[in-house]
């Protein structure tokens, strides 16, 4: 399936669900609207699956994409490009956070290497989705050409349109790369018109030095696309290979995949915003499959959730990426979609209603 046929198989949310889930959360015994933001996830999931009440998630998966970007060789960053090849291997064995966090929320883990510098030869845990071994840096030129930047967005459309077909009821994309943030930043102020002061953190924690260095960075690499170049449909792509990384890229594809197949997707913190930023730029449509799972401390990632209208259902001051604060907000959508479906109602319960 070629990039125009994903973007095409997207269709509108039922909104008719939602407006149904809407007026059974009247009948439910509790107050009206007392339920708050649980009631709008609620009715956004009956929109997205086509189901009043929508079944409770019981096969969220985190897809986890990994990928090196040329730009932290350039300054941006002090870590080392080999830890992402490093983490990917820890993520695969068991150790890090976000395989903490989804044993406790139940979510199965898979982890994609769509442009990791190394190869994880013999590796079972790594999945094998390779564009090429990291993008070129963004501070010398395009990250990628835009058959690369078509291809890691048909990759992660693949990988996540099998996991649907698998089953997978709830998406929840991930992402590792040391200078990831970098790309994101400048995608994010590309496709929302921003500043590189306005949507530049500091990502690991890099010291001023590295601060000041990745500012410029993103400003020059900004100032190398046209106005001409922002704001449409194919602009997204071309800022996509421009600026961004072939994990952006993936996420972009899984939005896109989960979207073409009634499911909905929790996003994470700035990375997969990005994804999400150039799925939308793709395809309007997606946004209203989109669940925002967090709020990131990077100032990009507040940028692109008020470009996107999304309201991110915790704020406890992540900034480690990999799927983790997306991953925590799974039970507040299962939840919700429990609290719609199981409840009783003012009749059944026998209890009287104002």
């Amino acid at each position: 399936m070629n990039l125009e046929e994903m973007v095409n198989c997207v269709v509108e949310p039922d909104w008719s669900m939602a407006k149904e889930a809407r007026e059974r959360q009247q009948t439910l015994t509790k107050p009206p609207g007392s339920l708050g933001e649980l009631e709008a996830v609620a009715a956004q999931v009956a929109a997205v699956t086509r189901r009043c009440p929508p079944l409770i998630p019981r096969r969220p998966e985190i897809l986890l994409f990994a990928s090196d970007h040329g730009v932290a060789l350039d300054g941006v960053t002090p870590w080392p490009q080999s830890v992402t090849a490093q983490m990917v291997l820890n993520i695969a064995r068991g150790g890090a956070a976000i395989n903490a966090i989804a044993r406790v929320v139940g979510a199965s883990l898979h982890v994609i290497d769509v442009g990791v510098a190394t190869d994880f030869d013999g590796t079972n845990a790594v999945v094998d989705r390779k564009v090429r071994r990291g993008t070129s840096s963004l501070a010398q030129g395009p990250a990628m050409t835009l058959d690369e930047a078509r291809r890691s967005i048909e990759v992660g459309f693949e990988f996540t349109k099998d996991r649907c077909q698998a089953g997978a009821d709830l998406i929840v994309p991930g992402d590792m790369g040391i200078g990831n943030t970098t790309a994101s930043a400048a995608t994010i102020a590309s496709l929302t018109q921003s500043s590189a002061q306005l949507v530049t953190g500091r990502g690991t924690g890099i010291d001023d030095e590295h601060f000041a260095r990745k500012v410029s960075v993103i400003e020059d690499a900004l100032a190398r696309l046209s106005v001409t170049e922002q704001g449409s449909e194919g602009d997204a792509l071309r800022t996509l290979a421009s600026l961004g990384g072939f994990e952006i890229g993936a996420i972009a594809g899984a939005i896109l995949a989960a979207s073409s197949s009634h499911v909905p997707v929790v996003i994470d913190g700035v990375i997969a915003l990005a994804g999400a930023l150039v799925a939308v730029g793709l395809q309007p449509l997606v946004r209203d499959y989109c669940v925002a799972g967090h709020r990131s401390t990077e100032p990009a990632a507040s940028i692109a959730l008020r470009s996107l209208e999304l309201s991110p259902l915790l704020d406890l001051a992540l900034r480690l990426g990999e799927g983790t604060g997306a991953a925590l907000a799974v039970p507040i959508v299962q939840a919700a979609c429990a609290t719609l479906l199981e409840m009783a109602t003012f009749e059944g319960a026998g209890v009287s209603q104002a």
